[in-house]
């Protein structure tokens, strides 16, 4: 099995606005897109693992970077390092989707440590990237992606895609 992946963000915005005389406006524009050979190495991923989850009211998931996670294939998609993480919260969701901060063996990756979080709001995104060296993934110590359901009263529904290298 191979993977190799592309990974992009940007933000284009225009201000415009009218003056006593003619017109002014501005355009900037940010932005990255790296593509990921195939492999273990800086700028290479070969463990992918996504999907689409539903958590009820006030629910939490741990999914285990480390350990029980398949691949769209079946096979295990355990991760050394990951590479990049993106969450796409639902619109339709009464509260927001918190990652990060799991009670015990919290992957800390990009949060700085294992008690901060970062929440999605309702048809948000988050990109988290670090793809030429990743974060270190450490099984059974560090490897616990907490996902939070923050509506006490409705299901939450959120897409996510985990990119990574088994070495």
């Amino acid at each position: 099995m191979t993977v190799t992946s592309e990974i992009y963000a940007q933000i284009k915005a225009r201000q415009t606005a009218a003056p006593d005389l003619g017109q002014a406006s501005a355009e900037i524009s940010a932005g990255i897109a790296v593509k990921l050979g195939a492999g273990t190495l800086a700028g290479q991923a070969d463990r992918m693992w996504s999907d689409e989850r539903t958590l009820a009211a006030s629910a939490t998931e741990n999914l285990d970077l480390a350990g029980v996670l398949s691949d769209i294939f079946g096979a295990a998609a355990s991760f050394a390092k990951v590479k990049a993480i993106i969450v796409v919260a639902a619109a339709a969701n009464a509260g927001d989707i918190v990652l990060g901060g799991a009670a015990s063996n919290g992957f800390v990756g990009p949060f700085g440590a294992a008690a901060h979080t970062v929440a999605v709001r309702p048809g948000g995104v988050v990109l988290l990237a670090d793809a030429a060296g990743g974060w270190a993934v450490a099984a059974g110590t560090g490897d616990l992606l907490k996902v939070a359901n923050g509506s006490g009263s409705a299901a939450g529904t959120y897409k996510i895609i985990v990119l990574g290298t088994s070495a």
